[in-house]
């Protein structure tokens, strides 16, 4: 289902479209009707001011259908062009960081009902590597953005020490020789050496999610380790999901537990095939995202478009008021 905002809109979107329509076809025609049957009763000899009173709609009327044209073009464009996010969480560093603002191309994988989501017009299938938003599987009511990396018949592997992926394609519908592992290979994602990022991940104690600083902000913050407060590096490398490499993080002394993994019947931990028509999706900043390694398979009925640009961003933390404008991060995403 939408959100309240898309349901909001398309109702006022409705309501002043129905008043809009009545006072351009049934109103308005009504009243230029009356102020000629005025002119004619009285010859044509008639103030001005008699016969604009005369014409002249309801205040109530007249608002209620001048927000019409504004909010379709609003209800248009959201529903079925680009719908704008602002990134909470570090979960897709460093695509993309707290405080982005992004558009979202609404009609890659279909223009949808903007309340149902159901899929009116197919244009597209979410592809491998792109960055898309979704709808949580287990939790209609709130967006995610993760990246695509697995596809309908996709075999997943999480190796858990390496903090690395393995792709193996078309399992689903192809022969056992793919269940075997050691008698296929799985694709190649060109990783490269992981190497020390310009990030640090801060953990405090009264928050939830860590705080994530540049080396060189961490410095001007003055942030000193203590009981209350824990430091952590973050390496980054390249991964190669579609055609081309992003960047991923994972942080330095710390291991995802299996344990806490969706766990898929037939298959071992930290493994999964993916169904029919369903998608697995997964965060950039791997050990701080919360993913289809944990929620499980991500149906396409669910998906609301792909992360195309980032056209404004604000320097912030979780759950903070920004300190800056960070203009160098406008552009394209991928």
């Amino acid at each position: 289902m939408a959100g309240t905002f898309a349901i909001i809109l398309t109702f006022a979107t409705f309501i002043t479209g129905i008043f809009w329509f009545l006072e351009k076809f049934k109103w308005k025609p009504a009243r230029q009707r009356k102020v000629e049957e005025v002119r004619k009763q009285c010859n044509g000899d008639v103030d001005g001011k008699i016969l604009a009173e005369v014409g002249k709609p309801k205040g109530w009327v007249e608002s209620l259908a001048s927000f019409f044209p504004v909010l379709f073009v609003v209800f248009f464009i959201r529903s079925f062009l680009f719908e704008p996010f602002q990134i909470p969480s570090g979960s897709m560093m460093q695509t993309l960081l707290i405080g982005d603002f992004i558009a979202v191309q609404k009609y890659s994988y279909g223009l949808r009902d903007p309340i149902t989501n159901t899929v009116l017009i197919p244009t597209g299938h979410p592809k491998r590597g792109e960055v898309a938003v979704f709808k949580h599987p287990n939790v209609p009511q709130m967006d995610l953005i993760k990246r695509v990396v697995g596809l309908p018949g996709d075999k997943i592997v999480y190796l858990v020490k390496e903090k690395k992926i393995l792709i193996y394609p078309h399992c689903q519908t192809a022969s056992e020789d793919c269940v075997d592992q050691q008698k296929t290979e799985p694709l190649d994602l060109h990783y490269t050496e992981p190497t020390i990022s310009d990030w640090k991940e801060v953990h405090q104690n009264f928050k939830s999610n860590p705080n994530f600083y540049t080396v060189e902000q961490y410095k001007k913050e003055g942030i000193v380790d203590s009981d209350s407060l824990i430091t952590l590096n973050i390496q980054i490398q390249q991964e190669t999901l579609g055609d081309e490499p992003h960047e991923i993080l994972t942080t330095l002394g710390t291991q995802e537990d299996p344990n806490y993994f969706f766990q898929q019947k037939g298959q071992p931990k930290a493994t999964w095939v993916v169904p029919e028509g369903h998608y697995f999706m997964m965060g950039d900043n791997r050990d701080n995202s919360g993913d289809s390694r944990y929620f499980g398979f991500v149906p396409e009925k669910n998906f609301v478009g792909r992360a195309t640009a980032i056209w404004f961003s604000l320097e912030k933390q979780p759950d903070e008021w920004p300190t800056g404008i960070r203009f160098n991060r406008i552009g394209g995403i991928h």
